[in-house]
């Protein structure tokens, strides 16, 4: 148990520091013996009163690697890290693959207690993917590699364990053949001496300057894209193509994505809330979209497709879902994701279950058409391969995904990066959650990029998807732009 007396609120206790130094020791002599690396990892319960991301905003060294990743309505579960014991990266179509045997084998071999992987302990890795296979190449992508995964020094996870909260405190080390046991664990203590729990701070509500707002392509040009995809649509090229526009915030002054990050959580509490950390610059979003969460066996995932508006009149917002579940155009934009999805999934289940009828899901700026889809593995399949089965889904790419691929970033004309790609976490046993990198903006000092897609159809309107693009832009521009 943590020590919670006058020194640090995370001090480890006499009894934690001889089981860390323990599991340091048997590390190194594996790396010895080996000639490789080893993974080490101690988990420790902590109160259910802590705040992972709070904790983690608070305590980040400048420029390292840190991540949050919440979904505050699903039982305030959230996991958050710091630092990086070590990284895994890839790129090209095969990047899923190579990272999933990476941490197959670095998470085998790891060094822990049985006793924590039973408790929900052990080694985790947190990170993301871009959408494309060599995507995030321009330099304001530095940092987020096209396949990357981190297992930090410091992960939080909050998780609610049949109505019971509960915290727990993972520190993870890489011992080398020449580390020794002295020195990991010197290391981790400096680390745990400097975590801290504090409030996440406010959003400045005036900040003084002048916000600039601007498209990284004239509106025109996303115009153009629109038209030119349904021609190909109308040609029988392909089904259905999602097109994405960037749009650029230049602030007074630079960004505090711990701030943003504590009104993300409080407006959009049913979607995805992470921030990823990368040097300079910071990935936050508020998605909607799970792309694939695996728990043993068992594999969820939602078709999300087909969006409008919301209103602050209850009689209007009504008539505004209903509206959407009744048009054809949308309706079908939305069945070639789930079939999509349903076909994917098909080789490796038993069973694959999805809603008749696609329902509303309702969030602060905007509501979609939503299918919850739930499988049953044939055969065991990790969290990583399974995101790389699913993505991308037509939600994001197109249908037949083969030649909308290519069309994308033609017609785009823009470097989409970690945006629409997969962003989550994975453990040792294989389970994860990845969600779609959605109504997110990547932060770089006082700059910030914003981007928002849709799905193209053959019944779609350039100047209609040009406006639902806004809809969407809603989500993080109130905030970004004063």
């Amino acid at each position: 148990m943590l020590d919670t007396g006058s020194r640090s609120p995370f001090s480890l206790s006499t009894a934690d520091d001889e089981r860390l130094s323990a599991q340091l020791g048997r590390a190194v002599e594996r790396a010895r013996r080996s000639g490789s690396a080893a993974l080490a990892t101690i988990s420790l319960p902590l109160g259910a009163h802590v705040d992972p991301t709070a904790v983690v905003c608070a305590s980040r060294r400048a420029g390292e690697r840190w991540f949050a990743f919440e979904q505050p309505d699903r039982g305030r579960a959230a996991l958050a890290g710091l630092g990086e014991a070590l990284s895994l990266q890839a790129q090209g179509p095969e990047r899923f693959a190579t990272v999933a045997e990476r941490w197959r084998r670095l998470s085998a071999a790891a060094v822990t207690d049985p006793s924590e992987d039973a408790g929900g302990g052990g080694p985790l890795a947190v990170g993301g993917f871009a959408f494309a296979p060599a995507g995030g190449g321009s330099p304001h992508w530095a940092g987020f590699e096209p396949a990357s995964l981190t297992v930090p020094e410091v992960a939080l996870v909050r998780s609610d364990r049949g109505g019971h909260p509960a915290v727990r405190l993972t520190l993870a080390a890489l011992a080398a053949p020449d580390d020794t046991c002295e020195e990991l664990l010197a290391g981790l203590r400096r680390r745990v001496g400097e975590l801290r729990s504090r409030e996440l701070p406010l959003l400045d509500p005036s900040a003084v300057g002048r916000f600039q707002v601007s498209s990284a392509m004239p509106p025109e040009h996303y115009e153009a894209a629109v038209a030119r995809a349904v021609e190909l649509i109308a040609a029988g090229e392909i089904e259905k193509i999602v097109l994405a526009r960037e749009v650029q915030v230049h602030a007074p002054s630079a960004y505090d994505p711990a701030a943003l990050m504590g009104v993300l959580r409080e407006e959009f509490s049913s979607c995805f809330v992470f921030c990823i950390g990368r040097g300079e610059a910071t990935l936050i979003a508020a998605s909607p979209e799970l792309l694939v969460r695996r728990e043993g066996h068992r594999v969820s995932t939602l078709a999300l497709a087909g969006s409008t508006r919301r209103s602050a009149d209850p009689a209007v917002d009504d008539h505004l879902g209903e509206q959407l579940l009744r048009d054809e155009g949308y309706r079908e934009e939305h069945a070639i994701v789930a079939r999509r999805i349903e076909r994917t999934l098909r080789p490796h289940a038993v069973w694959v279950a999805a809603a008749p009828e696609p329902a509303l899901v309702k969030i602060a700026n905007i509501q979609h058409l939503a299918t919850p889809i739930r499988a049953q593995l044939a055969a065991p399949m990790d969290a990583l391969e399974l995101a790389g089965l699913m993505h991308p889904t037509p939600a994001v790419g197109g249908e037949p995904l083969s030649r909308a691929a290519p069309l994308i970033p033609a017609l785009e004309g823009l470097d989409r990066g970690w945006y629409s790609g997969p962003v989550g976490w994975t453990d040792a046993a294989g389970d994860g959650e990845f969600c779609v990198a959605l109504r997110c903006a990547l932060l770089r000092g006082n700059v910030a990029r914003c981007f928002a897609g849709n799905g193209i159809v053959a019944e779609s309107d350039p100047a209609a998807e040009l406006a639902e693009t806004e809809v969407k832009l809603s989500a993080l521009l109130p905030l970004l732009a004063g």
